[in-house]
């Protein structure tokens, strides 16, 4: 048996006084199929960097295998895919290569393609099929179901499934219960390794929650009581050590040997129930110390004279010359959530931004770098980046606000200052709505640079959270969110009842919100 083995390890990015980890302890076998799991800022990816040794740290990483990282980096996205492996991995035998795409049903000619023309899926399994290749190496597998479709992500589960030694950061409960057989959770006071899929976890977590809040309880009663008792033999050991002066001193002379034993049993009790309060308390400081909050966010949609919201009737959408969706057809009325389902390239988010270009300055939150280009764009330029309806017709009604969030948070730069006064925010409650998904104050100073991308995400929910509209439309928006804020927006979801349109890939989500799906093709 192999073991990876992680001792006192402590580590703090340059510049920062909040350790990410503080004398950290744990071994894992390489022969492990782990889930890596935690909430966004936590350190999943820290952790795997520090696993590859990008970072200094104390303590030590002991491995007998070498570790890779996925996805590793691409110099050259103009360069052909083969090209590419071989650059990275000159040791992969093209005939084990040809064998892992085939598993994985790509086809070979994507080797001789640019790297830069591959899709979302395909570059994500050409680059896992060729690490996977190699021998004696641990996979570091960075949330790899981002931008996969639900088709996409039961296929690489599958494969998964039938290769061992590696972690694999995954938000996706259904992605991870179908590969994993260990989770690796990353908790609030430490870092924990459990038998079990993603499932087996998460039930052992609640029921040890439960457990933990329940013995709480009885601590809390049990101190009480303690405290009590401990006063009253106190105050009984006062009264027995007054008979020792004034007029009380006289039945004392006669009974000194039994008021002197009476007295020194008093205080010993009192000393004693004072002991067990101090172990109850020192207990009850043990328990809760992992539990993840998760407060009810809020959110008021404004409802609509309406009843139809959108409708598409035989809807064709393309670029230029090139059709890439339909036709589809599709109602939205008010209280609807709809979720778009289709394969990767289908034309999911051109219909939505078919959508937003009809609503026009009505939507709320969407920026220019991210909407469709209008005047002053070159016609070849717009043609090939600016969704147009080739067929069918798309109907939205009057008067209609709509608030968006896009797949892409590469617009996030500056302050969160300088993101609300960009969205004509309420500071306030973006702020709080952020609190409730996990940040801390010290992250509200950091640049947006500096966060992670589910820290990212959480800010453009927060800022369609803040706006009250007809419509909500959400591409992709829980890509890198943690587990803890995904059940937060689904409570929220369910509580309010917002109008919703949504591309997600996460099959769980669908289910929790009882979403009406509209398959694009």
């Amino acid at each position: 048996m192999s073991l990876i083995r992680v001792s006192d390890l402590s580590f703090t990015y340059e510049g920062s006084y909040v350790p990410v980890f503080e004398n950290v302890s744990f071994q894992i076998d390489t022969d492990w199929k782990l889930g890596l799991t935690g909430r966004n800022g936590r350190g999943k990816t820290t952790f795997l960097r520090l696993l590859m040794g990008d970072y200094e740290y104390d303590g030590s990483i002991g491995a007998s295998v070498e570790f890779d990282y996925f996805p590793f980096p691409v110099e050259n996205p103009e360069a052909d895919t083969l090209e590419v492996i071989l650059g990275q991995m000159p040791d992969v035998e093209f005939w084990q290569l040809k064998r892992e795409l085939l598993r994985l049903h790509v086809k070979e000619d994507v080797l001789y393609r640019p790297v830069g023309t591959l899709s979302h899926g395909e570059r994500t399994k050409v680059l896992l099929a060729a690490l996977f290749v190699r021998e004696n190496r641990f996979l570091l597998i960075d949330e790899p179901t981002n931008h996969l479709d639900l088709e996409g992500r039961k296929l690489l589960g599958e494969y998964l499934s039938q290769k061992k030694g590696f972690i694999l950061v995954s938000h996706d409960r259904a992605f991870l219960d179908s590969c994993i057989d260990h989770m690796l959770s990353i908790n609030k006071a430490d870092i924990q390794v459990q038998k079990g899929n993603f499932s087996v976890w998460y039930e052992n977590k609640q029921r040890q929650d439960a457990c933990e809040a329940a013995r709480q309880q009885q601590l809390k009663k049990e101190i009480g009581r303690l405290q009590e008792t401990a006063r009253q033999a106190g105050n009984w050991g006062d009264q027995v050590e007054s008979t020792k002066i004034g007029k009380k001193s006289l039945n004392y002379d006669r009974n000194r040997d039994y008021v002197g034993e009476k007295s020194r049993r008093m205080q010993q009790r009192r000393k004693n129930l004072e002991r067990r309060q101090e172990r109850a308390i020192d207990e009850k400081s043990q328990l809760l110390k992992n539990v993840e909050t998760a407060e009810s966010l809020r959110l008021e949609p404004l409802s609509f004279h309406k009843e139809i919201l959108v409708e598409a009737k035989e809807l064709m959408i393309g670029y230029g010359a090139k059709t890439v969706c339909g036709p589809v057809s599709f109602q939205i009325k008010g209280g609807d959530r709809v979720l778009l389902q289709g394969a990767n390239g289908c034309g999911k988010s051109s219909i939505m931004k078919v959508i937003l270009e009809q609503a026009g300055q009505r939507s709320l939150g969407c920026r220019k770098e991210n909407m469709p280009k209008q005047e002053g764009t070159d016609r070849k330029e717009e043609a090939l980046t600016v969704p147009k309806i080739t067929g069918g017709t798309l109907e939205t009604a009057g008067g209609l606000r709509i608030s968006w969030i896009s797949q892409s948070t590469d617009h996030l730069k500056g302050s969160l200052d300088d993101y609300i006064r960009q969205q004509a925010a309420d500071g306030t409650l973006i702020r709080a709505l952020l609190r409730k998904m996990d940040f801390s104050r010290e992250q509200f100073e950091a640049p947006l640079e500096s966060y992670s991308e589910g820290q990212k995400k959480k800010v453009l929910i927060a800022g369609s959270l803040c706006q009250q509209a007809h419509l909500y439309i959400w591409d992709e928006p829980f890509n890198y969110i943690d587990l803890y804020s995904r059940m937060q927006i689904e409570e929220l979801i369910r509580t309010w009842s917002p109008t919703l349109l949504c591309v997600e890939h996460d099959k769980a989500f669908g289910e929790a919100i009882e979403a009406n799906d509209v398959l694009v093709s």
